[in-house]
């Protein structure tokens, strides 16, 4: 594992924070504007909506399952080796992406490539601001992950910008070219943790937790047994509940909004307010949650969701969607800057890449169940508001897990 020295007056720490910011910038921001392409390649390859979305499935999938072994290569390896690795992985699969002549081709480059790469990015942008901080934990990965509001809210629109004037094709490239700028700057500032006898006492008042120097098996059989323990069962069933929301929501707002009478552009921006108001969210509600408690934050910022989600049914107006966008947004925020402090308190600093990527699996569960059961709601009964009090009703149980696992 890499580490950093040198004393100063001021901390690295906060340099890998910007470094992270760009990793998460890069990864929802890239992954969320799928939504932009899917039209033009639709009409270019005329298969069906549910075979061209799969390519988007399949990378859902590769960023959270591939989670698991990348997050024991960044343990092993060093974080910005593994970084400048996802970066070459990305970059080529939107290059090759930009030249598949097919839908397989496309769930190959896109779906695997592509998401392999993210996958990287991802674990890396996550986990490494646990490694830096202990203190300011909260703060610190919730500066880091504020990158995915910022990204929706940039990536799509510049993307939309340049299919109209270059083709899908060639944007891709464009993209390709900007991602690796951004990922390039990220390389140079991301470190693995600080070293021991330059980490401000006042941000590890207990000391540093060094990570690493362990062989594969010692490092298989230690994040085996957090797995196999009650709490990481309960945080990993939390996580998939707690997100379902997120992914019924992100899926169907739009086509609710439509449903309800208000324009597909209230729906649009709808989302794109997510975005913004979870970027606040996760610097805001990160700072509380170092000085209240992560846990306790977390798990309150969890229930939220879900009770935001069960009032979202039956909203009629734009003032009521806008409230809605709100609540939701900061409560996400302030979840996700806390996803990475919550299981380094729950489980340890030792194997944080191996652990953390490891429960995300939880996302990859989330986002491939959770929209399909929406869909199977809404043909049932012909409305969008039982799959939304049923959404929210989960991730208050799922609250409750986390709540329970922080106890054990």
């Amino acid at each position: 594992m890499d580490s950093y020295g040198g004393r100063s007056d001021w901390y690295y720490g906060w340099v890998v924070v910007a470094g992270c910011f760009l990793g998460s910038f890069v990864v929802f921001g890239l992954s969320y504007s799928f939504g932009v392409f899917f039209e033009p390649i639709l009409a270019e390859f005329g298969g069906s909506r549910s075979a061209t979305s799969t390519a988007f499935g399949v990378q859902t999938a590769a960023i959270y399952v591939g989670a698991v072994a990348i997050g024991a290569l960044v343990d092993r390896y060093g974080t910005r080796q593994m970084l400048a690795v996802g970066t070459v992985l990305l970059c080529a699969g939107l290059v090759w992406t930009s030249r598949v002549e097919s839908l397989a081709g496309l769930v190959v480059a896109y779906g695997l490539v592509t998401g392999a790469g993210l996958s990287v990015v991802y674990v890396v942008a996550y986990a490494t601001p646990a490694r830096w901080f202990d203190r300011r934990v909260g703060l610190a990965s919730g500066l880091a992950s504020a990158g995915l509001g910022v990204g929706m809210l940039v990536v799509a629109p510049v993307a939309t910008t340049l299919i109209a004037r270059l083709g899908w094709r060639d944007a891709m490239v464009v993209l390709a070219a900007g991602v690796a700028a951004v990922l390039v700057v990220a390389v140079l500032l991301v470190r693995g943790e600080p070293s021991p006898d330059t980490a401000p006492d006042e941000e590890f008042p207990d000391g540093v937790e060094q990570a690493g120097g362990v062989d594969w098996r010692t490092q298989l059989d230690d994040v085996v047994t957090v797995a196999r323990t009650p709490a990481f069962v309960l945080t990993f069933l939390g996580w998939t509940l707690v997100y379902a929301t997120l992914y019924v929501v992100l899926v169907n707002l739009v086509l609710y909004a439509t449903d309800v009478g208000l324009s597909r552009g209230v729906g649009a921006t709808g989302i794109a307010l997510i975005g913004v108001a979870s970027a606040a969210g996760r610097v805001a509600i990160g700072l509380l949650g170092d000085r209240l408690g992560r846990v306790r934050v977390f798990v309150t910022c969890s229930a939220a969701m879900g009770l935001a989600t069960v009032a979202l049914a039956g909203v009629g107006t734009v003032v009521g969607l806008w409230a809605f966008v709100l609540v939701y947004g900061l409560a996400y925020g302030g979840n996700g800057a806390l996803l990475a402090p919550l299981v380094a308190d729950l489980f340890g600093r030792e194997h944080i890449n191996a652990v953390f990527g490891l429960v995300s699996v939880s996302f990859a569960v989330s986002g491939l169940t959770a929209p399909y059961l929406a869909g199977v709601g809404y043909a049932r009964w012909g409305t969008y508001d039982p799959v939304f009090v049923a959404a929210g009703a989960v991730a208050i149980a799922g609250a409750g897990a986390v709540g329970v696992a922080s106890r054990l």
